[in-house]
């Protein structure tokens, strides 16, 4: 599966921005997807993944409360929605998609775990 972030860019420090990733095949209603970031000199970090169905999701601690993930599966779709944005949250966002387990009902916060890959959304909070 072929994946397409969008939706970066500039925002202010406490503003909101909401990233969007399009899928290529109707198979992305079976799969579960994250999202992933990766800042400047810093290794790659998991930020939120979903379920194929949305009932199941996760976040890292350091989004909690602020971020949200969501998905149409009519339009082969994941979200992204950053709000309460800090500094720390620069970075490329990348979405994923969970092609080695299909209907899975967990989700997964391994990038290790993930098949396929966008080519990534740049995300910069400014003070």
């Amino acid at each position: 599966v072929q994946l397409q972030a969008s939706g970066g860019g500039l925002v202010q420090a406490g503003g909101s921005l909401r990233l969007s990733c399009a899928a290529s095949t109707r198979a992305f209603a079976s799969y579960g997807m994250g999202w992933f970031r990766q800042a400047p000199g810093k290794e790659r970090e998991f930020v939120a993944t979903i379920n194929w169905s949305g009932a199941s999701k996760d976040y890292a601690d350091s989004v909690k409360g602020r971020f949200t993930i969501s998905r149409d599966n009519a339009k082969n779709m994941v979200y992204l929605q950053m709000n309460v944005v800090k500094l720390d949250d620069t970075a490329v966002y990348y979405c994923a998609a969970d092609t080695r387990r299909p209907w899975a009902t967990a989700v997964v916060t391994t990038g290790d775990a993930f098949g396929s890959w966008g080519q990534g959304t740049l995300v910069t909070v400014s003070s």
